[in-house]
């Protein structure tokens, strides 16, 4: 998918507008509704209504979740294989000290400056995944997210 404006850290966060804005939120809703209705006048078909109502939206976050928990598994695969093409030889036994958070993080990096982010991410000079993205200079969009 394209986009008009390039990306950045500023605006690189994936907003699915039919999960985020439409979907999720009426789900949320309907279950407080229910809740609410159930607890008004407890009944059985209420209470049922209740327990159907919060297993859907059960349903549709954990969809989500499992779309998210793939996408991270491919991330990490396709990051590991990138580093072992741009990275020296001598820092390739240390690939799989990065953790996943870090490798999603540094897959926005263009190939020229990775190499010194990972070393530094080795080292440890990143708290948080934010603070790699925060330090890349080189901005590789990913237009491609769940």
């Amino acid at each position: 998918m394209a986009s008009p404006k390039p990306q950045s850290f500023a605006n690189h966060a994936a907003w699915q507008p039919l999960y985020h804005f439409f979907a999720s939120p009426v789900l949320l809703l309907y279950a407080a509704h229910t809740a609410w209705q159930a607890v008004q006048e407890p009944t059985r078909a209420h209470a049922f209504q209740a327990i159907v109502a919060a297993a859907i939206a059960a349903a549709v976050v954990a969809s989500r979740i499992m779309a998210l928990t793939v996408q991270n598994r491919v991330i990490r695969l396709e990051m590991r294989l990138r580093l072992r093409e741009v990275l020296p030889a001598a820092l390739h036994p240390r690939i799989r000290e990065l953790g996943t958070k870090q490798l999603i993080a540094l897959r926005f990096a263009g190939d020229a400056e990775l190499p010194a982010l990972v070393d530094r991410t080795l080292k440890g000079e990143f708290a948080t995944p934010k603070d790699i993205k925060r330090a890349i200079t080189d901005w590789q969009a990913d237009w491609l997210r769940a």
